[in-house]
């Protein structure tokens, strides 16, 4: 069944069709919707789950580990400062070993305050031991959170995923969305069965003071997780794919990239638009590709070097600054290439919600295809941005 319907929209009813168990929750723009949607479905009987209103993002994050401590299947949202408030309980529940699955609509922090969207939230917490995904359009994001279950819960993870969405892009804008059947749904993803539980009848602690002497253990066995992690995400890809008929690729996808001589690594929305472009530059004779980042954690390193071996320059889009030169996925990139020789170009742009038109993303490829014929560039571009010039 297709429905035009907003990312917001979209989310809720994946997490309707995962039939969560525990939904806290606390509104902030733009995310509100999705936790209005949930709350409308189970007023009318369409989703057996108890909805939490709870006092505070906190107090959400809070609840939400509680609740997958005792074996429910959780979900919740956030966006910006909500995921900020969040941050201490954030740290708590991936180590804890919590399959919680919570959809962030990606958005600008303060200061100064803005509502538009940008990766500075998410990408702050991207070591918080929590899986992220980045999604291009409504219907992954749907389909992402279904996916996220299957993930989250399967024995060799048992980690917290983060499905992100760009905020008003996606979150408040409508397009045609293909909603699975239920049954369907059901049939890829069963009951969550938790080996360990709190339960009065069987006593047991979690999360208590635990000695120096441990904790190194514990860490190094979240860091195993996410390397588990990856074979899963390629295993539920293709299951999901065969079930419902959708392909996502995996940790990574990409478009035209067999003999592509300079790529962009695209991450979120602008992957569409990105697709035109490389159709465009493909009839001017220009041999360029895309590579678009969908896992940040687990990062795809053995699957970046393996698709951009045979590339002579790489562009990195970033939505995100970290401050100490460049944006957090044309770091994790340009690292996980050291040694391959290849040279990586970070292309800014979109930050605090502005516009990544066509123009730009050429201006991205005809600098990275000089860098891919030896021409002298600059390793970081600011596009669109007062004061620089590109």
């Amino acid at each position: 069944m297709k429905k035009v319907i907003t990312g917001d929209h979209a989310v809720a009813i994946g997490a309707k069709l995962s039939r969560a168990d525990v939904v806290p929750a606390y509104p902030i723009t733009p995310q509100t919707l999705i936790i209005e949607h949930i709350a409308d479905f189970v007023n009318d009987g369409e989703m057996d789950a108890k909805f939490l209103t709870m006092e505070s993002e906190h107090s959400v994050m809070s609840a939400a580990a509680a609740a997958s401590a005792a074996g429910a299947r959780v979900f919740t949202a956030t966006s910006s400062q909500g995921l900020a408030f969040m941050y201490e309980m954030l740290y708590a529940t991936a180590p804890l070993r919590l399959p919680v699955v919570m959809v962030n609509a990606n958005r600008t922090l303060t200061a100064p305050p803005g509502i538009w969207c940008e990766y500075n939230d998410s990408m702050g917490v991207r070591d918080s031991g929590w899986l992220q995904v980045y999604v291009e359009d409504n219907q992954e994001a749907l389909d992402m959170v279904i996916q996220s279950y299957r993930i989250a819960e399967d024995k060799r993870v048992l980690l917290p995923v983060m499905p992100c969405i760009d905020g008003f892009v996606l979150t408040h804008t409508v397009e045609p969305v293909e909603v699975p059947q239920q049954q369907d749904v059901d049939s890829f993803l069963p009951p969550y069965t938790p080996d360990i539980i709190l339960d009065p009848e069987r006593p047991a602690m979690i999360g208590t003071l635990m000695p120096a002497e441990y904790i190194m253990e514990m860490r190094r066995q979240t860091a195993d997780a996410f390397e588990s992690a990856k074979k899963v995400i390629q295993e539920v890809n293709d299951e999901f794919a065969k079930k419902l008929g959708r392909n996502y690729g995996g940790m990574i996808d990409t478009y035209r990239m067999e003999d592509a001589e300079a790529a962009l690594i695209t991450i979120g929305t602008v992957t569409s638009t990105s697709r035109e472009v490389v159709d465009d530059l493909r009839k001017a004779g220009k041999k360029v590709g895309i590579v678009k980042l969908r896992f940040f954690r687990p990062f795809p390193s053995e699957e970046l070097r393996k698709v951009l071996s045979g590339v002579s320059a790489v562009g990195v889009f970033d939505r995100s600054i970290s401050y100490h030169g460049g944006g957090p996925a044309y770091n994790e990139v340009r690292s996980t290439l050291y040694g391959l020789m290849i040279p990586v170009i970070n292309h800014l742009a979109g930050i605090g919600g502005r516009d990544v038109t066509k123009e730009q993303i050429v201006k991205m490829f005809d600098l990275t295809l000089k860098a891919a014929k030896g021409e002298k560039v600059k390793e970081i571009y600011w596009h669109n941005t007062r004061g620089e010039t590109v």
